[in-house]
């Protein structure tokens, strides 16, 4: 008989509504416990999936809550098992009173990730998507969103079971063979097996090509905000991110640190880091400022070159630009449109020039030595829109919606790259004409792995680092 578990699904912030979920054999007993229903019908007569109006007490019968009741009876419930839900009025003290009366009948706590663990454990879901669980729940912009849906559907899982069973057919036919040597079998033929080999190999290439994208969807692409000394760095992070996250002055040097904050600008997850100013200094403090501005421009997908276009262009703006690694995308930003223009096309044109003589500002904007540029002012928030077309244009492929295809997470890539490289050497041992075995202990090898991925192969210490993760409740 399985443990029976409650906990608290909705939080403990004060809200509309709030949820006490149970799972278990004794789910239902429990909750019938401590609930009457409006019109007299005990719970182990209620209907699934219906509501039912009615008192929650407390272990004395002391009035709890009026509030609502649902049964969802297994195998057909999230977790397999027995589920209650009490929808509850949203107060803390409420739903921790709720859950401390059906602890005294027998009840424990559930765990982080329990309810979902429990799904998983139950073959309600895969172990991909018990993870895109919990990425939906952290999921910081729609695509993100999407794409764990898509995976909580199945999306990922599919895929690598079709590869899985694929690999499978290798396997059973080598056994076969072996195995019962008077049937009347086709002799196993490692030369036939190579393309079943190359289209896995191939299936995973495309799973691992989406990593780049997963890990800016998952945590934003870094995004480094770089120029020298009162361009309006600063000014350009709060306007982007709608608040006032760094101090503005107009003491040059005031910015001594990197400060970094996420916003969604053009449909893409950008993670803004804020920079000291570009410029030789003698003071120690700005020292170390700039050389963790140097560090963030050497790991961003993106800078942001800001400029005063109420002034003149200096040598310190050809200097910052130039301490940009070339292969990144960068975009010069114009600020201070609110104020009379200096920096024009021609000005902009000398920075094109910097990168690449002769090329100039008429660069392809896919091009990773790119210039690309507006102009905006941080002070009025004029010109924003042109700052995200221009990301756009960088990046169209992270502004396209995701169905669940993209690889986010990191256990899952390091697991599908482990097991192209089993199919890799697979593939390598028939060209070297090796005996079946070799080859086929390399299959074997990667249908393991695909095992840690879906939860075919249950490792204990996987599925406790998986769950450490969530959330109680779910």
């Amino acid at each position: 008989m399985a443990d029976t578990i409650a906990a608290i699904a909705t939080g403990v912030t004060v809200s509309a509504i709030g949820i006490i979920r149970l799972s278990g054999d004794g789910a239902i007993a429990a909750a019938d416990n401590v609930f009457r229903a409006a019109g007299g019908v005990r719970l182990f007569d209620a209907e699934n999936r219906r509501m039912y109006f009615g008192e929650l007490s407390d272990a004395d019968g002391r009035l709890i809550d009026l509030c609502l009741c649902v049964i969802t009876r297994g195998p057909d419930s999230y977790t397999g098992e027995d589920t209650v839900e009490f929808h509850c009025h949203g107060s803390a003290a409420v739903l921790s009173e709720g859950l401390r009366a059906l602890f005294s009948h027998g009840v424990r706590h559930a765990e982080a990730g329990e309810f979902t663990k429990r799904a998983f454990l139950n073959g309600r879901m895969d172990l991909t998507q018990a993870e895109a669980v919990i990425d939906l729940i952290e999921a910081e912009t729609p695509a993100a969103a999407l794409n764990a849906a898509g995976q909580l559907r199945g999306a990922l899982g599919t895929r690598l079971e079709n590869v899985y069973s694929s690999l499978l057919d290798v396997m059973a036919h080598f056994h076969a063979v072996i195995d019962y040597p008077d049937e009347d079998i086709d002799e196993f033929e490692m030369q036939n097996y190579l393309s079943a080999l190359r289209r896995a190999g191939d299936e995973f290439d495309r799973m691992l090509a989406t990593r780049a994208r997963g890990r800016v969807l998952r945590d934003g692409l870094p995004t480094a905000i770089v120029g020298r000394p009162n361009t309006g760095k600063s000014s350009l992070l709060n306007v982007l991110l709608g608040f006032d996250r760094a101090i503005v002055t107009h003491i040059p040097g005031t910015t001594r640190d990197t400060i970094e904050e996420k916003a969604l600008i053009g449909g893409v997850l950008l993670r803004l880091i804020d920079t000291a100013g570009l410029r030789k200094t003698n003071d120690a403090v700005e020292k170390l400022g700039l050389e963790r501005s140097f560090a963030a421009l050497q790991s961003a997908g993106l800078v942001m070159l800001v400029l005063d276009g109420s002034e003149p262009l200096r040598d310190e703006d050809f200097d910052a630009l130039r301490s940009i690694p070339p292969d990144v995308p960068k975009i010069a930003v114009v600020n201070k449109s609110d104020l009379r223009h200096v920096v024009g096309a021609e000005e902009l044109e000398r920075l094109g020039q910097a990168l690449d003589p002769g090329l100039g500002q008429a660069l392809d904007p896919g091009l990773g030595t790119m210039l690309a540029s507006c102009r905006v002012s941080a002070l009025t928030g004029d010109g924003l829109d042109a700052l995200e077309s221009e990301i756009k244009n960088i990046f169209p492929e992270l502004d396209t919606l995701p169905s669940g295809e993209i690889i986010t997470n990191a256990r899952q890539a390091d697991a599908i790259s482990r097991a192209r490289g089993c199919i890799g050497h697979a593939i390598e041992a028939i060209g070297a004409s090796v005996t079946p075995d070799a080859v086929l202990t390399e299959v074997e090898a990667a249908l393991s792995i695909i095992g840690e991925v879906t939860g075919k192969t249950i490792r204990e210490d996987i599925t406790q680092r998986i769950f450490e993760r969530f959330c109680v409740g779910k």
